[in-house]
């Protein structure tokens, strides 16, 4: 029970922490792609200040695969980012499901690409990073799977208002990323995955919702099926998605099995 109590405290002070002190930071910043490239940074620096005190406090018994397997793990996410988006979309605008309606201009769109990079490697280290850790050493994998997932879930509150599909989606996409973690070992695979799906989709094709202020080059009509369509979320509500997740999420735990399997 000491260790339990031990262990969500530290979860606590960690995530409550890190969001108190991220709010905290305020700064006036008139242009938008500044300030979203801002908004983005400093939660950022401010996990990555958090993670760095609180491995020091458990003095090198958990380690975070950053650089470990980097290489690797970087070809593997992004070539399943392509992958996974590629596939969701590809199929929804083939059959109809989406039509691209506008094209808009974006200026500085390298920045806001940056900024969108940025948050998934915020969201990755939050999720995948200490507080994953914690739980897999002080339990087990299946731990850290589980309250990871629902913390992820809740992170992305608005699915919770649009749906069913929505939300089964994000757990099935954490549950995904969670498999190439694990059969990758290195926090790289998760990051360029996440990155190609947002950036792609939200910044290019406008079917993957990011802070209301990202703007996209294509806006797409979501048919009247909805189940398909994924209706006002698009892509990222759609049954489409939640199948490809699953194939996904079964193809790299098989993996992560394997692996197992072989060293055993």
């Amino acid at each position: 029970m000491k260790k339990l109590l031990f262990t969500i405290l530290k979860i606590a002070i960690f995530f409550f922490g890190w969001a108190v002190l991220a709010g905290l930071i305020n700064f006036q910043i008139e242009d938008p792609v500044l300030w979203r490239f801002f908004a983005e940074l400093i939660p950022l620096l401010v996990m990555a200040a958090f993670t760095a005190v609180f491995l020091l406090i458990e003095k090198r018994k958990i380690k975070i695969p950053v650089m470990q397997n980097i290489g690797r793990g970087a070809l593997a996410g992004s070539l399943s980012g392509v992958v996974w988006i590629g596939a969701a979309a590809g199929i929804l605008v083939l059959t109809k499901q989406l039509t691209v309606t506008a094209k808009n201009d974006i200026p500085m769109l390298w920045l806001w690409i940056l900024s969108a990079f940025i948050n998934v490697i915020m969201q990755e280290l939050l999720v995948r990073g200490y507080i994953y850790q914690l739980l897999k050493t002080r339990y087990n994998l299946w731990a850290a799977v589980i309250i990871t997932t629902l913390l992820f879930t809740l992170m992305h509150g608005g699915a919770l208002a649009a749906g069913v599909i929505p939300v089964i989606n994000v757990i099935t996409m954490c549950l995904f990323t969670t498999a190439l973690y694990e059969s990758e070992k290195t926090l790289a695979a998760p990051v360029m995955a996440h990155a190609i799906w947002n950036i792609t989709g939200a910044l290019f094709l406008g079917g993957v919702n990011l802070a209301e202020d990202y703007p996209h080059i294509l806006t797409m009509q979501a048919s009247a099926n909805t189940v398909l369509s994924g209706g006002e979320y698009k892509i990222e509500a759609s049954i489409v998605t939640l199948i490809i997740n699953i194939i996904l999420m079964i193809v790299f735990f098989i993996r992560y099995r394997m692996q197992i399997k072989h060293k055993g």
